[in-house]
Order: C-alpha cells, then sequence, then structure tokens
C-alpha cells in the first residue's frame, strides 16, 4: 500500500513533499539554486550538491532561515567517486533519496567548422557523461523509495534546444536530446516500479549559462533576444520541478517544454 497520501490535509496542503527528500545537482546558482530554494519551501529536505562550496553554504543557510532543511556536498558530477560518496552520503544520513533533480550543466556554442574539441568534450562530460553517472548513482535509492513510499522523481534540466535548430548550438543542442530521449527511455523502464520520470525543457532562461558563451556569434544573439524579450528566470523552472514533484504519484509528466512568452523558437 502506497504510504503517499491520497487526500489533501492541511499539512500536505502546505508542504506537500514533507518527509522526502530532494537531491539537487548544479544547486549552486541559476536553476538549481531556485529549485532546491523551492522544494525545500514544499517541505522536503534538501540536499545540494555542487563544486563551490561557499555558494552552498550560503543557500543552506537562507534555507534554513526559510524554515527549510537542506545538507552541502561539495563535489564535482564530473568525477564519478565524487558522485558515488555523495549517493552513499545521502543513503546514510538521510535514508536516500526519493527526488533528484538532474540540473548539472553547461553551454559553450561556437561555429561547428572552428573544431572547438575542448567544449566540445566539456559539454558532452557534463551534460551527457556526468548526468548519466548520476543518475545510475541515485535510481537505486529512487526505486527503492517508490516501493516503500509509493513515489519517487527523477527529473532533469533538458533544452528547448533538444527539439529545435540553433546554429552554432549543434554539440550543446545534441547533449540535451541526449537529455530528454535518455529520460524518455528511463520512464518506461522505471515507470512500471513508481519512479516517475520527467525532462523540463525550457526556453531561454537568465542563468549563468550565459557568462560562460565565448562565441562572439553567440553572445550577439543572447544579447538581442535579452533585449526582443523577457527572459525566464530560474524560479519559473523551478515552481514547475515543484509542481511535477508534488503531483499524485498516478501523474507522470513525462515532457514539460517551459518558454518565454516572447520567444517562439
Amino acid at each position: 500500500m502506497s504510504a503517499y497520501p491520497t487526500a489533501l490535509t492541511a499539512s500536505t496542503a502546505v508542504a506537500p513533499l514533507r518527509g522526502r527528500v530532494a537531491v539537487v545537482t548544479g544547486a549552486s546558482s541559476g536553476i538549481g539554486e531556485a529549485a532546491a530554494a523551492r522544494l525545500a519551501s514544499l517541505g522536503a529536505r534538501v540536499v545540494v550538491l555542487a563544486r563551490r562550496a561557499e555558494r552552498l553554504d550560503e543557500l543552506v543557510s537562507r534555507i534554513g532561515k526559510d524554515g527549510g532543511s537542506a545538507l552541502a556536498i561539495t563535489a564535482d558530477v564530473t568525477d564519478r567517486a565524487a558522485v558515488r560518496a555523495a549517493a552513499d552520503r545521502v543513503e546514510a544520513e538521510l535514508g536516500g533519496a526519493d527526488l533528484l533533480f538532474n540540473n548539472a550543466g553547461v553551454m559553450l556554442p561556437a561555429p561547428f567548422e572552428e573544431s572547438a574539441a575542448g567544449q566540445w568534450q566539456q559539454q558532452i562530460d557534463l551534460n551527457v557523461t556526468a548526468l548519466t553517472h548520476v543518475t545510475g548513482a541515485f535510481v537505486p535509492q529512487l526505486v527503492r523509495a517508490a516501493g516503500e513510499r509509493g513515489v519517487a522523481d527523477l527529473i532533469t534540466t533538458s533544452s528547448i534546444a533538444a527539439q529545435n535548430i540553433f546554429p552554432t548550438f549543434a554539440v550543446y543542442s545534441a547533449t540535451k536530446a541526449y537529455v530528454t530521449h535518455f529520460s524518455r527511455h528511463l520512464r518506461a523502464e522505471l515507470g512500471p516500479k513508481g519512479v516517475r520520470v520527467a525532462a523540463v525543457e525550457p526556453g531561454i532562461v537568465g542563468t549563468e549559462l550565459q557568462s560562460h558563451v565565448t562565441d562572439e556569434g553567440a553572445r550577439e544573439w543572447l544579447a538581442g533576444s535579452k533585449e526582443a524579450m523577457e527572459w525566464l528566470a530560474p524560479e519559473d523552472v523551478a515552481e514547475t520541478v515543484g509542481f511535477l514533484a508534488s503531483l499524485p504519484p498516478r501523474v507522470n509528466l513525462q515532457q514539460v517544454t517551459v518558454m518565454p512568452t516572447g520567444q517562439t523558437a
């Protein structure tokens, strides 16, 4: 029998994720930071995972001041041993995760003919390889939690670039297409075990990703788009993540596209 509440009570209405443990990667800024704060506000105990310890400590302190609960784990998700150690710590200290928000990623557009092999590899290492290993480290916890509590969630940040065509974004877009398709396959595999799998595909969001872009043409395109329309804020995507995790266990939105109102592609 599911341990998840089947009817709204005053407690679950105010804090629908109470009793759940959420791991958020890429939590030191942007969407990850906003999602961690949002999930904590909904009642989850949040594990924030990223490389920048000082930023994680500030986030944990802020969440605590707002009445939430958070634990910081400093780790580079491209380091398989560090990821495994993080998963083991979540298991030992919190009993395991029942929500993983896979959010760490990087965007480095450049004309393909420039052969920016280092940037290609950086995007593949983080957006594809690290994401796969993080998922592998936590999925056993999610499956067990779903069996014990009736629900678990695997939510991953993809991008509208997984669907649409953007010149100079070929490698980034390909990594995000992997994310979306990977999520579809995992939903088919894990859904029967009670684990909901969702890919969130945002349009342009104002985060640190834009500051990492070195290609002048891409920088000009981004600057022009910012003048032409209002970009999404990280909190907009965080609200979507909180919504997905708060749905009744029988409901799985497998793919959600979140676009700025003014973005047409």
